[in-house]
């Protein structure tokens, strides 16, 4: 229970650095997306493509 609590503690905490380090970078750009629950838990779960697929849908939509 421990372990796997862990695991996801980790996952969270990989998932909000790489969508404010993201974001950081491509600020001059005008790229931004929004850190909340539901972008951390998707970019948890899905990783890197969901990162990805999140931006896609964010310009795609907007």
């Amino acid at each position: 229970m421990k372990k796997t609590l862990g695991i996801i503690l980790r996952k969270i905490v990989f998932s909000f650095g790489i969508i404010y380090g993201i974001n950081i970078m491509l600020k001059n750009v005008g790229v931004y997306l929004p850190i909340n629950i539901f972008t951390i838990g998707v970019t948890s779960f899905l990783g890197v493509p969901g990162l990805l697929s999140l931006f896609a849908i964010l310009y795609i939509i907007a």
